[in-house]
């Protein structure tokens, strides 16, 4: 039941994604190993959208490692268990709690030992700005672990790159590339140097804004119309100086209309959007607000259509408000 339950709300999250951003490309498939036990390792630069679109744009039915400190309500930590996420305790948890994360990486042996998936966000935290930041060395922790307590696995590291044309908007483009994968065929004396090997494959996946001089560089490859969800366009640029595509700005007209639609839903974005700290949060919120009450607002539409007199101007409105959904598009940011 509870398999179930995941397969039915990643297939519900898969959509609502599809309908949140205007595309979604996937690359390297054919990178995706099969019948191995692999411990995927990305860039993390967009909040809970990065494990969302991880979990339901591959078939590896993954399970993921996160911050134990959202699991303190417990509501929360239940659903977090259902959608197979796995709490990881850091130094500013307690010390104490630190010695907690060995039942947790026993956890990800399990899940490995059946050539499962885990997936970890090695930097550690998340940012919007466009460069990888230091890998933890969790990820070769678990890889040797794993060895160490089932010799005969042989486990792969898969570096995947997530890039995001404007990370905090709706209507936007999504560019997830899966790269080699990397095996563990190295004594754990060496962990050092896979960091650094996993460390590179991911770098290359995902677009490299120098962190020098990183607004005026940004603000550059958004004047120029370079593809922020392409590495090779955003390298080329910077390596030739040429931009093969332009990305033209769209018409705001699709997403100003779709927030007229969804008049109440917008309402309550604006009413939360002061209350989040963390702006790297937005596109989150905006996701949930969208998948948890957006069909309630469409149903309601439907109930007035059906049995009140102005049943045609809120069909309309329904009808509208889903072909702005489909056609809303924003600009780079």
């Amino acid at each position: 039941m509870k398999d179930f339950l995941n397969f039915c709300l990643r297939l519900l999250v898969k959509v609502a994604l599809h309908l949140y951003f205007h595309r979604i490309y996937v690359e390297g498939k054919q990178n995706i190993p099969k019948n191995r036990p692999v411990i995927l390792v990305a860039n993390h630069q967009n909040a809970l959208i990065d494990p969302l679109l991880l979990a339901t744009h591959t078939r590896l039915n993954p399970h993921f490692l996160t911050r134990a400190s959202v699991f303190k309500n417990p509501i929360a930590a239940k659903l977090l268990h259902l959608i197979r996420m796995l709490p990881v305790y850091r130094v500013r948890d307690g010390f104490s709690s630190i010695q907690k994360n060995e039942n947790t990486f026993n956890q990800t042996f399990e899940v490995l030992r059946k050539n499962g998936t885990v997936i970890i966000f090695a930097e550690g935290s998340h940012s919007l700005q466009r460069f990888i930041r230091p890998l933890s060395k969790g990820f070769t922790r678990m890889a040797f672990g794993l060895k160490e307590k089932y010799p005969e696995l042989e486990p792969v590291i898969l570096p995947v790159g997530i890039n995001f044309s404007a990370h905090k908007r709706s209507g936007s483009v999504v560019r997830i590339i899966f790269g080699e994968a990397i095996p563990v065929d190295m004594p754990p004396a060496k962990s050092g140097l896979l960091t650094k090997k996993v460390q590179e494959s991911v770098k290359d996946l995902m677009v490299e804004i120098p962190s020098e001089n990183y607004e005026k560089n940004l603000a550059e490859l958004l004047d120029k119309g370079v593809d922020l969800s392409s590495p090779i366009a955003v390298k080329n640029y910077f390596e030739n100086g040429k931009v093969n595509i332009p990305v033209g700005n769209p018409s705001l007209l699709p997403n100003k209309l779709m927030k007229i639609y969804h008049f109440p839903l917008f309402l309550i974005w604006l009413w939360l959007r002061p209350k989040i700290k963390d702006t790297v949060f937005y596109s989150t919120f905006k996701f949930l607000i969208g998948f948890c009450l957006a069909l309630i607002w469409y149903l309601i539409l439907l109930g007035l259509a059906l049995e009140t007199s102005i049943g045609a101007w809120a069909i309309a409105i329904l009808f509208l408000g889903l072909v702005s959904l489909w056609t809303n598009q924003n600009p780079q940011e």
